[in-house]
C-alpha cells in the first residue's frame, strides 16, 4: 500500500510517502520544495551523482520517526542548503523551504 500525507512541520508542509512493503520496513520519504529526506533503502551515491538535494535517515517506520532520526548522510547540493549529518530529520525537513 502506498500512502501520502501533507505534514505539518513548524507551518511548512511537505508531502510524505510510505510504500508499504512485504515482509520489510516501509519505504518512507518527506518531500520538501527544493529536495528531500529518504530513508536508508534509496541510494546517496544515486542522489549525488543525480545532483540532488538529499538527506538520508535509518531506522525510521513512520514520519515522526523521521522528524525526530538523526540525518546519517547528505549529498553536497543539500551541505549547500545548511542540511549536516547529526541534525534531526526535521531540522533538514526546514531547511528545504
Amino acid at each position: 500500500m502506498i500512502k501520502v500525507n501533507q505534514l505539518n512541520v513548524d507551518g511548512r508542509t511537505p508531502l510524505g510517502i510510505k510504500v508499504d512493503l512485504p515482509d520489510s520496513p516501509p519505504l518512507l520519504l518527506v518531500l520538501g520544495e527544493t529536495g528531500f529526506v529518504m530513508c536508508g533503502f534509496l541510494n546517496m551515491d544515486a542522489a549525488e551523482k543525480l545532483n540532488v538535494t538529499a538527506a538520508m535517515v535509518s531506522g525510521v517506520k513512520d514520519f515522526n520517526d523521521i522528524l525526530k532520526a538523526e540525518v546519517k548522510a547528505v549529498t553536497s547540493e543539500a551541505s549547500k542548503k545548511g542540511i549536516r549529518p547529526g541534525m534531526t530529520g526535521k531540522d533538514a525537513i526546514k531547511l528545504l523551504f
